[in-house]
Order: C-alpha cells, then sequence, then structure tokens
C-alpha cells in the first residue's frame, strides 16, 4: 500500500519535469526563430539591383526633365498654351470697289458657311439613322449617303467644310435642325451689283476672297486689310484672365475706278445689241476721257455673270479689250498723213496721185476699189485709200514712219495696267522693204489691242499729248509727253471729219448735232499659211471735233452674214455709243451752224 502510494505520488512529479523540458525546448526555439527574424542575412547582389534601378529610374526622369526644359522646352509650352492661351481675331472685310461717282461695283456681304466636327458627330450612337440628316443632305443638295460618308471618313478630324458661303434661308434652317457636331460659322461673300456689265473690268475673286481676275487680282493686297489679334490665357470655364499680347491690325482700302457706271452700262448694252445683230464672234469697246486719258467705260460681249460662274467656258473670262489683237486695217491710216505731214513731204493743200488706182511694188500689189486720181490728204483718209496711204508713207525715209507708230504708243503697253494686257505684235526689223511699208500704212503687219488704239485717238485728241490710260482713279498727276505738234493733231481730225460725213466711208457713225471725227477699219484675219475667210470690223474715233471731250473704238470680231466691212457693222455702233456718251456727260453740240440740228433734239 505504502508502495503504491509512493509510486503514485512519484507520476505527477515526473510529468512535471517533462513539461520542464518541452517549455525549454519550445522556448529555445522560439528565442532562435526571434534571433533569425532580427538579423537576416545580408544578400548584397540583390541590395545591389534595387540601388541600380532606381539610380537607373531616377536617372532616366532627370534625363527626360532635362531633354524637355533644357533642350526642348518648346513642346511643354505648346502644350500648355494649347489648354490656356487662345488667339482672337476680328473679322474684316474686303475693301469696295465704285465707279468714279461712287456706284457700288464690288461688296463684301456677310454669309454662313456649314461645317462639322467628325469626331463630335461620331460620339452620337446611330446617327446615320437621325432623320435630321436627311433634311440636311437635301437642304445641301447632295446624296445622303455621300453626306454621311464625308463625316465617317474624316472621323479623325475636328473640322470639315459641308457647305460655304451659303445663302441666309438655308444657314436658318440648318441651325433649327441642332445636329450634334454642325455648326455655322461666318464669313463674307463676294457680291457683283453690276453683274455681267462690269465683269471684265472688275473681275472677281475665289471662294476664300483672294482676287483672280480684273481689278479684283490687279489691286488685291490693296484691298485686303488684315484683322486684329489679341493673344489671350484662359481659365478653365473659357473666361479672359490676362492679354499676353496684341497686334493691331489695318483696315481695307476702297477703290474707285475711272468707270462711269452710266456709260458703262449704255456701252455694253450697245455692244452686246450689235454683236446679237451681226452674229459676230464677239466684240470690244472702249471709250475714253480724252483731257485725263482715264477710261470711262470698257467692255466686252459676250460676258458672263460674276455672281454665278457655273459652267461659264473659261474664254469668257477674258478682257478681250486689253489681250486679244488684231490687224487694225484703215484706222492706221491716220498715221500715214502724220507721219507725211511731220516730216514735211506733204502740206495740208497737197494732193496724192492714186492714178491709176493700183501699183505693184516688188511684185505685189497695191489698190483702190476705183481710179481716184488726185484726191487731198483728207480724201485719203474719206475714202480708205491704200493707194494714197502707201504713197505718203513712202514719202518719207522709212525709219521716220516706222517712229510715228512708237511715239503714238502702238508697240508699248496703253498704262491700263491689268493683268494679262498684251502689248501687241510689232515686228521690229533691221530692213523694211517698200511692199512692207506700203501694207503697213493700210494696217496690215502689226496687231494692237482695242486700248493700244484708244490711246492712239486719245493721244489725237488731246493735241498730240500722250498720257497713259487709267483705270484707277488716284491723286498722281500722270506723265504726259508731246509727240506730236498740235497743229498738225487738229489738221489730221479735221481731216477725219470727212470720213463721218454723207459721203464718207463712216457717214453710219454721224451723230445729229456733233462734229465728229474718225477711221473705219476692215481687215481679213490671218491663219495658219496665210489669210481666212473672217473679218475683224473697227471704227475709232474722237468728239467733239471742235472741243475733244471723249476717244471711242469698237471692235466687231468675224460678223456673219452680207455686212462685213467696218462702216456697216462698227461705224453705226461707234455712233450710238458716242451719242449717249456725250449726252450723259453733258457735253454741247458743236455742229449749230452747219444745220445738223434738229429742234425736236435741243428739247431732249
Amino acid at each position: 500500500m505504502k508502495d503504491w502510494l509512493n509510486s503514485s505520488s512519484n507520476k505527477p512529479a515526473k510529468k512535471k519535469s517533462v513539461g520542464r523540458k518541452s517549455a525549454s525546448k519550445s522556448s529555445s526555439k522560439t528565442n532562435q526563430q526571434a534571433k533569425q527574424i532580427a538579423k537576416p542575412a545580408f544578400n548584397r547582389w540583390r541590395f545591389q539591383f534595387v540601388v541600380a534601378s532606381l539610380v537607373l529610374v531616377f536617372g532616366v526622369i532627370v534625363s527626360r526633365a532635362a531633354y524637355l526644359q533644357i533642350i526642348q522646352p518648346e513642346r511643354l509650352i505648346k502644350e500648355g498654351d494649347n489648354r490656356t492661351v487662345r488667339v482672337k481675331k476680328t473679322s474684316v472685310q474686303r475693301g469696295m470697289i465704285t465707279d468714279r461717282n461712287g456706284v457700288e461695283l464690288a461688296v463684301s456681304v456677310p454669309v454662313q458657311t456649314i461645317w462639322a466636327d467628325p469626331k463630335r458627330v461620331l460620339e452620337y450612337p446611330e446617327f446615320e439613322r437621325d432623320v435630321r440628316w436627311k433634311a440636311l443632305a437635301k437642304v445641301l443638295q447632295v446624296e445622303e449617303q455621300a453626306l454621311i460618308a464625308r463625316i465617317t471618313t474624316n472621323a479623325n478630324k475636328r473640322f470639315i467644310y459641308l457647305k460655304r458661303k451659303t445663302n441666309p434661308v438655308v444657314a436658318d434652317y440648318v441651325e433649327q435642325l441642332r445636329i450634334p457636331g454642325v455648326r455655322l460659322r461666318e464669313e463674307s461673300k463676294r457680291y457683283y451689283p453690276a453683274g455681267e456689265i462690269t465683269a471684265h473690268v472688275v473681275g472677281f475673286t475665289n471662294i476664300d476672297g483672294k482676287g483672280i481676275e480684273g481689278v479684283e487680282l490687279r489691286h488685291n493686297d490693296w484691298m485686303v486689310g488684315t484683322p486684329t489679334k489679341r493673344k489671350v490665357i484662359k481659365d478653365a470655364k473659357g473666361r479672359e484672365i490676362e492679354v499676353i499680347e496684341e497686334q493691331k491690325g489695318s483696315q481695307p482700302r476702297d477703290i474707285a475706278l475711272t468707270i462711269d457706271q452710266r456709260i458703262q452700262s449704255a456701252v455694253y448694252l450697245e455692244l452686246k445689241k450689235a454683236v446679237q445683230t451681226y452674229e459676230a464672234t464677239s466684240g470690244s469697246a472702249i471709250v475714253v476721257d480724252v483731257k485725263t486719258a482715264e477710261v470711262l467705260a470698257m467692255v466686252n460681249s459676250p460676258s458672263f455673270n460674276p455672281n454665278n460662274r457655273v459652267n461659264v467656258p473659261l474664254h469668257r473670262f477674258r478682257n478681250r479689250a486689253i489681250t486679244d489683237t488684231f490687224e487694225p486695217g484703215s484706222t492706221m491710216k491716220p498715221l500715214s498723213v502724220i507721219n507725211a505731214l511731220d516730216y514735211g513731204s506733204y502740206g495740208t493743200l497737197d494732193l496724192v496721185d492714186t492714178a491709176p488706182g493700183y501699183m505693184r511694188i516688188g511684185g505685189s500689189r497695191v489698190s483702190d476699189p476705183r481710179n481716184r486720181g488726185q484726191i487731198s490728204l483728207a480724201e485719203v483718209l474719206k475714202y480708205s485709200s491704200n493707194m494714197g496711204s502707201s504713197k505718203l508713207a513712202l514719202s518719207t525715209p522709212k525709219e521716220a514712219f516706222l517712229e510715228t507708230f512708237y511715239r503714238m504708243g502702238l508697240v508699248d503697253s496703253s498704262g491700263i495696267d491689268l493683268v494679262g494686257e498684251s502689248t501687241g505684235i510689232f515686228n521690229d526689223r533691221r530692213r523694211w522693204s517698200d511692199i512692207e511699208i506700203a501694207v503697213l500704212s493700210y494696217g496690215y503687219g502689226i496687231s494692237v489691242t482695242a486700248a493700244q488704239l484708244a490711246k492712239m485717238y486719245t493721244t489725237l485728241g488731246a493735241g498730240g499729248i500722250s498720257r497713259p490710260l487709267s483705270i484707277v482713279k488716284t491723286d498722281t498727276e500722270k506723265l504726259s509727253e508731246r509727240v506730236l505738234s498740235e497743229d498738225i493733231a487738229n489738221d489730221v481730225l479735221n481731216m477725219m471729219e470727212s470720213v463721218i460725213s454723207q459721203d464718207g466711208s463712216g457717214k453710219k457713225a454721224m451723230v445729229n448735232g456733233y462734229r465728229l471725227a474718225g477711221k473705219t477699219g476692215t481687215s481679213i484675219k490671218a491663219v495658219a499659211g496665210g489669210y481666212g475667210n473672217d473679218y475683224v470690223n473697227v471704227f475709232a474715233g474722237v468728239g467733239p471735233v471742235s472741243h475733244p471731250e471723249v476717244a471711242v473704238v469698237v471692235v466687231i470680231n468675224e460678223p456673219k452674214g452680207d455686212y462685213y466691212y467696218g462702216g456697216e457693222t462698227a461705224a453705226p455702233t461707234f455712233g450710238r455709243i458716242m451719242e449717249q456718251t456725250l449726252r450723259t456727260l453733258n457735253v454741247a453740240p458743236d455742229a449749230i451752224g452747219d444745220n445738223k440740228i434738229q429742234l425736236a433734239n435741243l428739247g431732249q
């Protein structure tokens, strides 16, 4: 029993000792783990990798920052400016073109342009099914699918034109549609109140407002102003914070032409009527103020409407009065008389022997329709004698006769200063044969423009003083040069008055109440290898003879039918133009003593 108690009492003690041993073992393990966590083993290559990575990343950042800040700072500045800086421009209209009296010939009017933001449009779900696009396509007169295709093919763009410079009705309709991404933008459009009447002189601009013909082209820089620019900084809400820079613009300048719209309209109607009546290919007419050499009218037919140039052939845009050349025919015969009088080979009372009505020069024949025998210098012009003009030209040295063409401005530009002007064709050769001089005396072997011919007759009307023609009014005084004595100029004008008489070749140019001087001209058009079957009819003259005010030139190109002489087509047109011009300018009649004025006309 005692032994049993001893054994039982010893058992718990044994267990306790065992428990202590296990506790000590676990504590020792925990201590060891704690020691291991507290002092991890040092790994050198990992440390080096981390340090190298940090250095590399930091170096890249520093390098990039240095590159952007020092080497290429413009990009950051640009990015920042794109978000905050805005440039505001004021709208500037193109300058006006007016006639000499202030009548508007070209003006700029505000219009609306329809544009779209494709990126914004494509954000709208299923925009192709929106009925508003169908309505938009209809009002723009395009196919709906073509309109939608323009949007989809330009998906990455933020601006495309849908319709430039449309009319106000279409713009209002588009605005009411309220299509997402479709907007209106204000622009200006050039409008020409006179239409086809002044089309060739004024010209026109393209859709961007740049002049491409006529005065619009020649003086484009003068009429285009520059807008005022303000560079400002705006905040996120679009409010203006600061003005960085302001650049003052320049106002566009207006141009006043020498054209008188009243005369321009009358001349255009008469020329258009003549071209239609004689079934001509085209025609040109110029009216010039003799005292100032200012062009009062310059027209061509057929013309065009500059406000609607759709399907207009390109040749219609040509200002034939300054671009097209022609052989002037007998309108050159006054130069033979001028040359003979100036050189002294003939006097005003001398006679020219034209018998027997023809002659041969170097194997070629020069002839008149009939033998007129001994005729005066005035009759050489009155009957348009080829024999008479040839003998007058050959009566002086050739150099003297050729010099007359230079002095009268027939081998140079007229001075009208418009783009595309031709200087004519004059073959200045070293040696001239007698037959070449002879045919030159009656207007063959030289080609001139209507403007050059107008300058010649303006010089005659001005008493021998040559001035360049002008189409734009300026305060600058023109250069003038005396190229002919006043006595000779007046003598020749008096001789040419006989042309516009009852038995003269230009009798159909007569104007009741006025003394007029002029000359007919008919030439056959040259073709490859010689001359063809088409004619150019010309009439040029000055009026009134007693105190010249205006010079007029009329050209009828390729008339059809039975009338193909200048005295039958160009002369009556000249007379109607001269009559309306003199009356518009309130020029007093000067033929009272010859009973050429009727009482009925005095009351008009």
